[in-house]
């Protein structure tokens, strides 16, 4: 008897839930569509049958499960994951497991990654950058106030859902400092992203994802990473000297710059905080930042008149007022794209502190120069 599968028909994954009486409950899902994969897990589009509810389910062989590391890396992964919730991370669904796989069942992101926008887009613009910046912010402010640092920040774990919204996935690397203070040594990171305090291995913190939001920043507005080589060991090498330049060929704002060149700084305790980044003079134009962007943008950039609307006004500033901190999961209003944020509003009060959890901010309300 063969035992392929028929590619013509769908694929069942059964969820058995033992009942107390003995008898089990059954819940399927119908597999679809591969989304991506990495390392030895694969992410596939999930239908709930029952509900019809479309999710991402991430997939990992128990055969890869062999090894205690393995195992409790897994175990970590869902524990932080399923603690998280706020408009701007992945949600975490559920998670269950057979014979031979362990699903995590994700909220699924269907417009892809910022990876796939810049491949498509090469480069983008400042508004485009300022409003996804932002999103990644608010993430960002809540995730370190819940003591997580995420450790893996780049263009492919920033998920794109079909209301324009950024969400931070993939928890695989992520730890949670058990006190203020504390410091990890494990060496962990995608190349490009990579901060130097860990490839140094003397204990890193929350600063890490501060330096993987700047090489986001310079990626999204030059078109390529800041450190990258042909060689990983090059790479690594240009990260620990920190040595980038600005290419002449590719336009990039004054603010901006000074925004790139203070995050990337090899001493972490001197690069700003998320508070002093959301402050800085690159992120406060004086116009409108949009809450989110129109589906456009995913093919072509935004069109001039689009633009218009969130220039600043003469001495009049668009009075937008937040609806909460951003590190907070108030932030999911129901708003048309048009609602946006002033850029002129004062985002250093204590209602909008992006400290880490017990510190104080380094540089009061002077922001980044």
């Amino acid at each position: 008897m063969d035992s392929k599968v028929d590619p013509s028909k769908p694929i069942i994954i059964e969820e058995k839930i033992q009942q107390v009486r003995g008898e089990a409950k059954i819940f399927k899902y119908q597999k679809g569509k591969l989304l991506g994969k990495g390392g030895f897990a694969k992410c596939y589009e999930f239908i709930k049958l029952d509900t019809k509810k479309l999710m991402a389910a991430k997939i990992i062989p128990k055969s890869t499960l062999t090894k205690s590391r393995a195992k409790q890396k897994l175990i970590s992964e869902i524990k932080i994951h399923k603690s998280l919730s706020h408009l701007h991370v992945v949600k975490f669904e559920h998670v269950f497991e057979d014979h031979d796989n362990v699903y995590i069942l994700l909220e699924l992101c269907t417009n892809q990654t910022l990876n796939e926008l810049i491949k498509k887009r090469k480069r983008l613009i400042d508004l485009e950058v300022q409003c996804f910046i932002i999103q990644i912010i608010s993430a960002l402010i809540y995730l370190h106030e819940n003591r997580v640092i995420h450790r893996d920040l780049k263009l492919g774990n920033l998920f794109i859902n079909d209301k324009m919204e950024i969400k931070i996935g993939d928890f695989g690397l992520a730890t949670r400092l058990d006190f203020d203070g504390e410091k990890r040594k494990t060496i962990c990171g995608t190349p490009n992203y990579i901060a130097p305090e860990i490839l140094k291995g003397k204990g890193h913190s929350y600063e890490v994802d501060i330096w993987s939001l700047g090489v986001i920043i310079y990626t999204m507005l030059i078109g390529k990473p800041p450190y990258e080589t042909p060689e990983v060991k090059t790479t690594y090498e240009k990260i620990k000297q920190n040595i980038y330049t600005f290419p002449d060929s590719v336009p990039i704002a004054d603010t901006a710059r000074a925004l790139i060149t203070r995050i990337l700084n090899l001493d972490p305790s001197k690069r700003p905080n998320l508070n002093e980044i959301a402050n800085h003079p690159f992120l406060n134009t004086g116009g409108t930042i949009p809450r989110v962007l129109p589906q456009s943008i995913l093919g072509i950039p935004p069109s001039q008149s689009y633009l218009k609307q969130f220039q600043p006004q003469g001495n009049t500033l668009r009075v937008n007022q937040l609806p909460q901190r951003l590190g907070e999961t108030g932030m999911n209003e129901t708003r048309g794209p048009q609602w946006g944020m002033s850029t002129g509003n004062n985002w250093s009060s204590s209602k909008m502190n992006g400290n880490r959890p017990g510190t104080q901010s380094k540089t009061g309300n002077s922001g980044v120069k």
